[in-house]
């Protein structure tokens, strides 16, 4: 008997657990305004999105020149998660970023 009675008071101990409601999922992105992949409809950014970043630094550099630079130094990923470093576009050094989406910003 006494089993029986353990069992029936620990099912009736967890039914208010499972008659709470759920809570809400996290949003996929929290920032609509900068979307996880650009497209072709994306409007260039003027500045890189900050954000975890998943290119090595060889991909980095790879996305930099297939962007139209020449010369690609000094790359580094910052605290933001941009890497960041020089190069050269049309006979012009410049500063240079790659962020998480894939957009390569020259300035």
């Amino acid at each position: 008997m006494r089993p029986v009675f353990l069992a029936t008071a620990l099912m009736l101990a967890a039914a208010p657990a499972f008659a709470q409601p759920a809570a809400a999922p996290a949003p996929a992105n929290p920032k609509p305004d900068t979307p996880a992949v650009t497209t072709q409809s994306t409007p260039t950014p003027t500045t890189p999105a900050a954000g975890a970043n998943s290119f090595t630094m060889n991909q980095a550099k790879s996305r930099i020149e297939a962007a139209g630079f020449t010369d690609v130094t000094a790359l580094a990923k910052d605290k933001d998660g941009v890497w960041r470093g020089k190069a050269s576009k049309a006979g012009t050094a410049q500063d240079v970023s790659l962020d998480y989406q894939g957009n390569v910003i020259g300035n």
